[in-house]
């Protein structure tokens, strides 16, 4: 339906643009979050400063997208030059960039093709399409129904959705897409009794970033990949939040030595700019051919030059192995701040710099804390709260961090003092 530039008597606005209000967000803005009264205005490494002037010590790098922390120098190298140059030309043509690090993605990995899309949503849509369009193209169209995890989270479009099976995400929208058998997390005897004629893959997130960091038991991802082979079926892992090096691999199920068959990735690699892609071997996207799938945006010369940048960083010589040592500090940093507050801190969580807390009191408590003393964390299911800070996160900031962490939880603990 088209709408008339002049509605109820209003006419487009032509005032200039005003600072966003002190009282809260616009009415403008659908309120499909709860947001936090804040806004920012600049930021540097792991902090951000906001419109009233205050330091935010950034432990949520926007639920680790910014992986290499805010305003990173050969990040915005990158950017500016590439828009000084060419901004979208559409996948009708060639794009270099996009090219260059597809190319350079499938050296670093298991993969032999990349599709690039604009989030993880979008690259977990095209996985699960992949995977049946996989079955089709071998002579088995029956085959298109895929095993998913409870507790995952793939994305908010009608089909992840409904393969995570979240029921707070599924309301409201009618019958969830059909396809999905959800099982426990963990569960290897549940994955063997979901599997029939039926099943073309199963999708899981090596770690639970959304479901609480959860961890999965040790050497699962290795027997998902055996249950794989022997059924004739694709793996497909989510490692839009484990991947680009946030456990200190550049993807998580490197630690398990397994390669899957297709693979979601998003968040890090875009460092801020919203890059998305789904990865696979010949044999599994065999089926991806001219018109199966496209993406307006996904891949455009911006995107792939940020890409191309944040990959540079990532994949020089000890970059890794400092995400290890750092990760490994802030766990032991975790660990004894749950020695502290028994009272408050069940257990401590995660991989590398994926990392969370379970606590006693409510998620939103212990967040509203933080961000009293300045730290920004992010909640997460199994009343957990997440710390993802940048990769590049100093020993110092850790120590920052944790100090501001054991004030927030002192003062959950007592509201009056």
């Amino acid at each position: 339906m088209s709408k008339s530039p002049v509605r109820d008597g209003k006419s487009p606005s032509t005032e200039p643009l005003q600072p966003a209000a002190a009282n809260g967000p616009s009415p403008a803005i659908m309120p499909t979050y709860a947001r936090q009264n804040l806004v920012f205005e600049s930021g540097s490494g792991s902090w951000l400063v906001s419109t009233k002037g205050e330091r935010y010590l950034d432990f949520g790098s926007g639920v680790a997208v910014n992986a290499l922390g805010h305003a990173h120098p050969k990040l915005v190298a990158a950017l500016t030059e590439q828009a000084q140059k060419l901004w979208h030309t559409s996948n009708l043509y060639r794009v270099a960039g996009q090219e260059r690090l597809a190319e350079r993605l499938c050296q670093a990995t298991f993969a032999d093709k990349v599709f690039f899309c604009n989030s993880g949503a979008e690259a977990c849509e095209g996985a699960i399409k992949l995977a049946r369009r996989y079955h089709f193209a071998s002579g088995h169209p029956e085959r298109w129904r895929i095993v998913t995890f409870k507790g995952a989270f793939h994305g908010r479009t009608l089909a992840t959705i409904a393969a995570a099976g979240n029921e707070k995400y599924l309301e409201g929208f009618g019958e969830p897409a059909p396809g999905f058998d959800l099982v426990p997390f963990g569960d290897q005897e549940a994955v063997e009794k979901a599997i029939g004629p039926e099943t073309a893959a199963i999708m899981v997130e090596p770690v639970q970033g959304e479901g609480g960091v959860r961890v999965p038991p040790a050497k699962w991802l290795r027997a998902l990949r055996d249950t794989c082979d022997r059924h004739g079926l694709l793996l497909v892992l989510d490692e839009v939040q484990s991947g680009m090096g946030r456990t200190g691999k550049l993807f998580a199920h490197e630690w398990e030595g397994i390669t899957p068959d297709v693979m979601a990735i998003a968040k890090g690699i875009g460092g801020g700019f919203p890059v998305g892609a789904f990865l696979a071997t010949d044999e599994a996207a065999k089926g991806m051919v001219a018109g199966t799938h496209g993406s307006t945006f996904g891949g455009n010369p911006l995107a792939m030059a940020v890409g191309n940048a944040v990959l540079d960083a990532v994949l020089e010589p000890g970059f890794l192995e400092q995400v290890q040592a750092r990760g490994l500090r802030l766990k032991q940093e975790l660990a004894r701040l749950k020695d502290e507050h028994a009272d408050a801190v069940e257990e401590v969580r995660g991989s590398g710099l994926l990392t969370g807390i379970k606590v006693k009191p409510p998620t939103a408590d212990v967040v509203n804390a933080c961000i009293a003393e300045k730290l920004l964390v992010v909640s997460a299911g199994e009343n957990v709260v997440r710390l993802l800070p940048p990769l590049n996160v100093t020993d110092a900031e850790i120590s920052d961090a944790m100090g501001r962490l054991s004030r927030a939880l002192r003062r959950v603990a007592n509201p009056k003092a």
